[in-house]
């Protein structure tokens, strides 16, 4: 994949992952659920994904990601734990709405 789609990719899922834990500080009043459920959502799929295969160790799976995968889920979780940080600083600053 060349630069620019991956670059794309990243943001695409930053942004994302930032209006979406965004929309749910504001509606459930947790600061940092979306940062939690961004996790307990990936790692059961990464799990699920060499259930079928026994012989495959965890780490040896890991491996088979490439850079562009590792980028798309650092980027997600960064757009969840900075929506959680804006929410905090919103609430400190005295918005009373977030």
């Amino acid at each position: 994949m060349g630069f620019i789609p991956v670059f794309v990719l990243a943001v695409l899922f930053f942004v994302m992952m930032f209006g979406i834990g965004f929309i749910l500080n504001m509606l459930m009043k947790t600061t940092w659920f979306p940062a939690y459920l961004f996790v307990i959502v990936i790692l059961p799929v990464i799990v699920y994904s060499i259930w079928d295969q026994s012989t495959m160790t965890l780490w040896k799976h890991l491996s088979t990601f490439h850079v562009v995968d590792y980028l798309t889920g650092i980027a997600g979780l960064a757009g969840a734990v900075l929506s959680g940080w804006t929410i905090q600083k919103l609430r400190l600053g005295g918005y009373t709405m977030f």
